[in-house]
């Protein structure tokens, strides 16, 4: 097997300087000996010194920004192990560690996973090129950190070159889920996708739409970016800007950029909530130079500087406005508290952070806290050598714990935990004294399957690696003149909701909502929102919801639509109403009226009723047919004006069914019967013998009667069985249903009523050659004028009815009913009711034998006058007299009386005497 070795130099940065590489161990930030070698990489330092602006020497240059807070973690990752080591965890064997500086720098951290890489023992730091690295042995068995994402996304893919572990106490960027391309990578924090949807989750549930993102422009800000702006886009909020800021401070740019993102955020004046994905010395920048320009805002913190002390003492940061955080659960601190005061103790000699820090409190310490703070910060490696000569050595016990962050010491000793739980299953029968004993790879597959009690609970990676702790939701506050960071709330991203310890942290998360950040106004109940020009979905104007449609919550896309036709909903309106159902009820007003009219008419058929049984042998209850064609006649009125209490309050089967029918059958039984009397009244008076012949053959009552009454009846039936009329609900008005009757066929309708309007029409004929009969026995011309009634009444009603809607569309029918029934019964009985009351003189057998008698000899007189005029013009005048006697004597059965000498015909002087009294009796009887 071919195989090439890599040695790997230490640039030599300077000569005499106590943090000059001269070797590989000086490369080393923190070591100490164990049988089994961790490896640890953290970023103690936030930057590199860069000479020039672009490296043109392959030197690794020292670093400056010491971060307290890092070089914590360095620490718990030390007391971790030594505690384990004191304890009885792996029986005897003891860990050692390895840990390095990053300076947050990619390239210095490859340097220092490849030094992982060399093969164990080997002097000269050699990494072999293998093909299989089963077998291999590396420097280390596993690696505890980076202290961010893009430094472990590039560690990580050189680690799984011989798949070690690495376990990260801070990397959350989602992509290092992925285990195809990180096969080796853990974590004991949630991923970025969990924080990114607590921030969702706090944003929504404050009413915040319109906000502004800012972050680190590296892989940890970008993917952070893009998982934020999906769950974002998921919860219809919207990012207003996106400012992405240089990762490294280096970078000849970054203040430019401050400064650009400074003036957007001022700019947007409608944003108020800001969300921040940068590093700690980022974000001290931006808030710097926040404060100069006023600007306050609600500051979501990510997970990077929720719990940032050093930030959170920044003179004026109250100014800022409220900050709002996401950070990882901490544990139980006391006994790492009690590491830190005992630390003045330990020996520096194997480590330079603690070295460093020492030669900082004296250069530092003359200072207050804060400028003590940001002197620590500032120095680098080389001013600090130049500084420290000469100073005493001083401790400040306070310093280190006042900037412990729990989330970030917790994660960290967690894991070194998980790690060490994977050695102890490595070495259940093994002998782990020799380093030999296990492979990387094989712990890493039992770091898979490793259990951790934390806080009496059992925590373990999941298929991504990833350890799904909760997040603790921090809030800023001002406390006696000093910001101190308290937990307002716990994050469980299993549930995806907050958890609140009491009521009072409840309402400090509900005064969140205080705070406007949304493009447009909220849409309130009865509004929809539309869209205007915008790219921006959260950018919208609001409008009230049409007529039938509604909103019950803020902020609706669109209104809903009543759920039917039942239903209906004014404009603006927060919910559905149910429709007031209306018909022509008993109560209402013109219901009664009609009701009235209609009782009235039947008090009217029953008067007349009484009348004419009272008088029945008189001449004019016989001339008007005899009572039995009078009850009848009398009975369909009755029938009709009954049929009208159908067409009042609210519709059923039965009424719909019963009202078309019971009117239809009851008029065409009237205008059969009246029919009847215009043809014997035509055919008792007539003198016209082709009438006289064809009234003799027609002139069949009971048959006539039937036949015409019986073919409504077969209409009507026709009707009912195949297009029955049926109870509707009209949604004509808006805001009302009509129940109402539909008539099934409008066809089946139109044939009722024109059947009964050619019946009316026969009678009008016949009636009408009927108009010049005797005064007190003119029934015919009665008759015309309730025809002409009836005609008028329908021929209006047809537009009107067509043309009406709504609950009284019943009451139009109801009165054109009426209005034909009340014409024809008027017209019909009331004049022989006014004769029998208020003319009883004339209402005598003599009386009418008078004025038949006066009748006929005037009408006979003319027919002969006529035949004479037509003799003195014709040779055949005999013939004509003798038809014109034949005539007379066909008009009075048979009786034909010749004119004799000594008997004069006078124009105008009628029939002799004795002549005109026959006629005059033979119609009295025939009538």
């Amino acid at each position: 097997m071919a195989l090439v070795t890599f040695l790997i130099p230490c640039f030599v940065i300077g000569t005499d300087i106590a943090f000059s590489c001269q070797n590989t161990d000086d490369f080393v930030g923190a070591s100490s000996p164990g049988d089994i070698v961790i490896g640890g990489l953290f970023a103690v330092h936030s930057e590199m010194l860069r000479p020039e602006e672009y490296p043109i020497k392959p030197v690794i240059q020292n670093c400056a920004g010491f971060e307290i807070q890092i070089f914590l973690q360095t620490l718990a990752m030390i007391h971790a192990i030594e505690t384990i080591n004191n304890s009885t965890l792996l029986s005897g064997v003891t860990l050692g560690y390895e840990i390095y500086d990053t300076c947050a720098e990619v390239t210095k951290a490859m340097a220092s996973a490849l030094r992982f890489l060399s093969k164990f023992n080997s002097s000269e730091d050699v990494v072999e090129f293998k093909c299989n690295y089963t077998d291999y042995i590396p420097r280390i068995k596993a690696v505890v950190g980076a202290s961010y994402s893009e430094v472990s996304m590039a560690v990580s893919r050189l680690l799984a070159l011989q798949l070690i572990p690495q376990v990260s106490p801070v990397s959350s960027a989602e992509i290092l889920s992925d285990k195809i391309r990180f096969p080796s990578f853990f974590r004991t924090i949630p991923s970025d996708f969990h924080q990114t949807r607590a921030m969702t989750h706090l944003i929504c549930e404050s009413g915040w739409n319109w906000i502004g993102v800012i972050a680190t422009d590296d892989d940890n800000g970008r993917f952070a970016l893009e998982s934020f702006g999906v769950q974002a886009m998921a919860n219809n909020v919207c990012i207003a800007f996106k400012e992405m800021l240089p990762a490294y401070l280096s970078d000849n740019t970054f203040h430019t950029k401050v400064d650009h993102a400074i003036e957007k955020i001022v700019k947007e004046t409608r944003v108020n909530v800001i969300v921040v994905f940068m590093r700690q010395f980022h974000v001290l920048k931006l808030f710097k130079k926040a404060i100069e320009r006023n600007v306050k805002k609600i500051w979501i913190a990510s997970d990077n500087w929720s719990a940032a002390v050093k930030i959170s003492a920044i003179p004026n940061i109250r100014q800022l406005g409220t900050i709002v955080g996401f950070g990882f659960k901490s544990g139980d601190m006391s006994t790492f508290q009690d590491f830190l005061r005992n630390l003045h103790e330990k020996s520096t000699d194997n480590n330079k952070f603690l070295h460093e820090y020492i030669m900082l409190l004296s250069v530092c310490a003359h200072l207050e806290y804060h400028d003590f703070q940001m002197c620590i910060s500032n120095q680098s490696q080389d001013d600090l050598l130049q500084n420290v000569e000469n100073k005493h050595q001083i401790w400040r016990d306070d310093f280190l714990n006042a900037n412990i962050e729990p989330g970030f010491i917790h994660s960290t000793v967690l894991a070194v935990y998980a790690i060490a739980h994977a050695i102890k299953g490595q070495c259940k029968d093994r002998n782990c004294k020799d380093p030999s004993a296990f492979t990387p790879w094989e712990l890493l597959e039992e770091l898979k399957k490793v259990t951790v009690i934390d806080d009496d609970k059992e925590i373990k990676f999941d298929s991504n690696g990833d350890m799904s702790t909760s997040y603790d939701v921090l809030l800023w506050k001002e406390i006696d003149g000093h910001m101190e960071i308290t937990s307002m709330a716990e994050y469980d991203p299993e549930k995806g909701d907050f958890i609140f310890e009491d009521e009072e942290k409840k309402k400090e998360f509900l005064d969140l909502k205080k705070v406007q950040s949304t493009c447009s106004q909220h849409c309130r109940p009865g509004q929809m929102k539309k869209v205007t020009e915008s790219p921006h979905t959260c950018c919208y104007e609001c409008v009230y919801c049409p007529e039938n449609h509604y909103s019950n919550q803020t902020d609706m896309d669109y209104c809903y639509r009543c759920n039917n036709k039942t239903y209906w909903a004014p404009i603006n309106s927060t919910t559905c109403y149910r429709k007031t159902i209306h018909f022509l009820a008993w109560t209402d007003w013109f219901a009664i009226f009609l009701l009235l009219l209609s009782a009235f008419g039947v008090v009217l058929v029953l008067s007349i009723s009484v009348i004419f049984t009272k008088n029945l042998n008189t001449p004019v209850v016989k001339a008007s047919g005899g009572l039995t064609v009078c009850y009848i006649i009398l009975f369909s009125h009755f029938l009709i004006f009954l049929s009208t209490v159908f067409f009042i309050d609210e519709p059923t089967e039965f009424k719909c069914k019963t009202r078309q029918a019971l009117f239809g059958i009851s008029f065409a039984l009237c205008i059969s019967c009246i029919l009847i009397k215009s043809l014997k009244i035509l055919l008792a008076f007539s003198f016209d013998p082709k009438l006289q012949n064809f009234l003799k053959c027609v002139y069949k009552p009971v048959p006539t009667v039937v036949t015409c009454t019986g073919i409504q009846v077969v209409i009507c039936t026709f009707w009912l069985i195949f297009r029955t009329p049926f109870v509707k609900q009209n949604f004509s008005i808006p805001r009302a249903i009509i129940l109402e009757c539909n008539e099934g066929s409008i066809v089946a309708f139109g044939i009722m009523l024109g059947y009964i309007a050619a019946l009316a029409f026969v009678c009008f004929i016949f009636a009408f050659k009927g108009r010049k009969l005797p005064e007190n026995y003119n029934e015919a011309k009665f008759i015309t004028f309730g025809m002409l009634i009836y005609f008028i009444a329908w021929i209006v009603f047809i537009p009107v009815y067509a043309t009406t809607f709504g609950k009284y569309l019943p009451a139009v029918e109801i009165i054109v009913v009426l209005i034909s029934n009340y014409g024809i019964l008027c017209c019909t009985f009331l004049p022989k009711c006014y004769v029998i009351i208020y003319k009883q003189e004339t209402n005598t057998k003599s009386a009418f034998l008078k004025m038949i008698y006066t009748y006929s000899s005037k009408s006979a007189g003319s027919v002969a006058v006529s035949q004479i005029s037509l003799e003195s013009k014709s040779s055949s005048s005999r013939a004509t007299i003798s038809d014109s006697c034949k005539s007379e004597k066909n008009s009075v059965n048979g009786n034909c009386h010749s004119q004799v000498p000594g008997q004069r015909l006078i124009k105008g002087k009628g029939l002799p005497k004795n002549t005109a009294r026959t006629v005059a009796r033979k119609r009295l009887s025939s009538i």
